[in-house]
């Protein structure tokens, strides 16, 4: 991932409601999310939360693992404040079950870590995140994540690895594209994007990466396979690959990278692939990712989030696959209300703003609101110059108070019919 923080997710399950000509590949919502949560396994030693933080506030809220607790241990009782001891690494694991027309029924073990190599008051927090998925019909997504800052946030080390196996809609190039024209294509990929950053001033690093992405066993699933893979063949190949060096430069000065609620994250990342490298072609791109949160009102838990997303080809012609598209960001998750894939081009602009509240006074239950709007390039055509917005709602339970890690269900809706389920183990940004 690109970003200099992992949210904690993998479940992306998407329904798009289209008309019946496309029904038969389009998600559905997901029928159950919750079978049961294990989380905050504690050490003995420094504290998650530095200690002068380890607050009053943070005691009385409540997550799903004291709900678990009370559920389970209520002769016991729930731990008195005093008793609370911090804890050096907070660790949730979370199984899920899921179904979509796609995958039927899938099942989701998800696991994370958020914990400080430091007890300076302006550690950054470090995560650990991965997940397994499987479904009914064999296709298994893993991914293994890191954001990990060393004493004193001298350090940002981050890794971001994947191995996806699975079904995506595809619908060609541009802002116009048919929604109900889109073919169905199976692939295996791998992912492997390694940065090391370090610091050069409070709150802003400048590094050095490699990255690696290849897709293999490109093929359609559409019912007209023959002459479909005949076109793929001939447009894609069976295969892509994409190597490189990056340069990055990051500022930020959040102190929560897992659920933000005040600062600025600015990105800045050029990458240069090169066939000696082992890509299959010569070309470049630029990343401009900048995030700002701020509470709104400014006494209250509630949470004003604004995000933008360039995504940009600067030389040479992407792979069609890895070029800029909807839901294809490291983290899938722009373009709540479409499709992941629904549209493509050489150079993609979004722009999303989310309010979030709380529901219930302890902090267990949430809400947000969100738009977004999205834009591809006009170089190849005069239809990439349409915008297209997007609006929705969702829910938020919180898993671990702690590191702030919630699970986020999301409803959004598009243009053109478009609108489903988004469900994330972390905030969308």
């Amino acid at each position: 991932m690109l970003h200099g923080t992992y949210c904690f997710q993998y479940i992306h399950l998407r329904y798009l409601k289209a008309t019946p000509l496309k029904r038969k590949t389009c998600w559905l919502p997901i029928l159950s999310l919750f079978l049961f949560t294990v989380a905050n396994a504690q050490v003995d030693s420094v504290a998650l939360v530095k200690q002068a933080e380890v607050s009053t506030a943070i005691l009385n809220d409540k997550d799903l693992v004291d709900v678990i607790h009370q559920l389970f241990n209520h002769h016991k009782g729930m731990p008195s404040k005093e008793a609370a001891a911090p804890a050096r690494y907070h660790v949730a694991i979370f199984p899920a079950v899921g179904y979509t027309l796609q995958t039927g029924f899938a099942g989701i073990l998800s696991a994370n870590v958020g914990y400080y190599n430091g007890s300076g008051k302006d550690e950054k927090i470090s995560s650990l995140s991965t997940s397994i998925t499987y479904s009914q019909y064999n296709q298994v997504i893993i991914p293994v994540l890191a954001d990990i800052w060393t004493k004193n946030n001298s350090l940002n080390i981050i890794s971001d690895n994947r191995f996806i196996k699975y079904p995506s809609d595809i619908y060609g190039l541009g802002g116009r594209t048919d929604p109900n024209k889109g073919i169905t294509i199976d692939f295996s990929a791998i992912k492997l994007h390694q940065t090391i950053l370090k610091s050069v001033a409070k709150n802003f690093y400048a590094g050095v990466g490699f990255y690696y992405d290849q897709y293999w066993n490109i093929k359609a699933i559409d019912p007209e396979t023959r002459r479909i893979n005949a076109l793929l063949q001939r447009e894609l190949g069976d295969d892509e690959i994409a190597s490189g060096v990056t340069l990055r430069a990051l500022y930020d000065n959040r102190l929560n990278q897992i659920n933000s609620d005040n600062g600025w994250y600015a990105n800045l990342v050029f990458r240069d692939n090169r066939k000696f490298l082992g890509s299959g072609e010569n070309w470049q791109s630029l990343l401009i990712d900048i995030r700002k949160y701020f509470h709104f009102p400014g006494n209250s838990h509630n949470v004003l989030a604004i995000w933008s997303y360039d995504w940009l080809t600067v030389g040479g012609t992407p792979p069609y696959l890895l070029a800029p598209s909807t839901g294809w960001d490291d983290q899938y998750n722009t373009g709540r209300g479409y499709i992941q894939g629904r549209f493509r081009g050489k150079n993609m602009y979004y722009l999303e703003s989310e309010y979030r509240f709380r529901i219930s006074r302890n902090g267990l239950l949430g809400g947000v609101v969100f738009a977004n709007v999205e834009k591809f390039s006009a170089e190849l055509s005069e239809q990439f110059n349409e915008w297209l917005p997007a609006c929705g709602a969702g829910l938020r339970i919180k898993l671990n108070k702690h590191s702030g890690a919630n699970i986020c269900v999301d409803y959004g809706i598009g243009k053109d019919g478009s609108n489903g389920f988004f469900v994330n183990l972390g905030e969308v940004f």
